[in-house]
């Protein structure tokens, strides 16, 4: 498969037009749910498909080690190359990391406005031309709704999209994790600056997404994807 035509065909334009179009720049999403279901899966996913399109991203970890980041990069490369048999694999490859940029932070030792002037010096002195901001490991629990009001702000000033993960502590049923709307209670206070909120579910053999915001639209629920755990891919 070439890879204009792996574009057209990826299960993320179905995910996509589930939330009228996408993300979008100026907006935040984030993609909830407790640790281990696939979270990191789902954003590196949706990153790779900006690369394939030729636009670049900016990951901003707040883990310790940033390794593991690029071996998910890796893998999902890998595993998009092999289910769709991608030509000139090898090529693709070298283009697309070329548009990633990952970037470090200890969440207790920087301030957002710290990590937000770095981010910014990266596309405007760096001349690295971001669409989209991938941040995973960021705790909720720790920052608050001024700091997520920041990443919204920053997002619309340089039209950025920027998605979030959000680890969701266990609880004896998953319900007590979310509030009657479906919305994790630790995101609740902070839904005015999120714009996309989907969380993720692990039943049977697989990982369903449900949509529980969406722009102001009505939430479209269970989306018809699902998140493969043997090949972390959303499907």
């Amino acid at each position: 498969m070439v890879k204009a035509e792996l574009i057209k065909r990826s299960p993320l334009r179905v995910f996509e037009k589930s939330i009228h179009g996408g993300l979008g720049p100026g907006n935040i999403g984030v993609l909830a749910s407790p640790k281990g279901v696939g979270k990191t899966a789902c954003l590196v996913h949706i990153a790779t498909d900006k690369l394939f399109q030729g636009k670049p991203v900016i990951h901003v970890s707040y883990s310790s080690r940033v390794d593991y980041i690029i071996t998910w990069y890796e893998d999902i490369f890998k595993e998009i190359a092999k289910n769709r048999r991608l030509r000139a694999a090898v090529d693709i490859h070298d283009e697309i990391i070329k548009n990633r940029v990952i970037m470090n932070f200890k969440q207790e030792g920087a301030r957002t406005e710290q990590v937000l002037k770095s981010v910014e010096a990266m596309v405007t002195f760096g001349k690295f031309a971001a669409q989209s901001v991938i941040v995973d490991g960021y705790d909720f629990t720790q920052g608050t709704c001024g700091d997520l009001a920041k990443f919204k702000e920053f997002a619309a000033k340089l039209g950025l999209e920027v998605w979030f993960s959000a680890s969701l502590k266990e609880a004896e049923a998953e319900a007590g994790l979310y509030d009657a709307a479906g919305i994790p209670v630790v995101l609740t206070p902070l839904c005015a600056s999120i714009d996309v909120l989907i969380t993720l579910h692990a039943t049977g053999d697989h990982v369903e997404l449900k949509v529980v915001k969406d722009h102001g639209h009505p939430a479209a629920g269970l989306l018809p994807l699902k998140l493969d755990p043997k090949t972390l891919l959303i499907i």
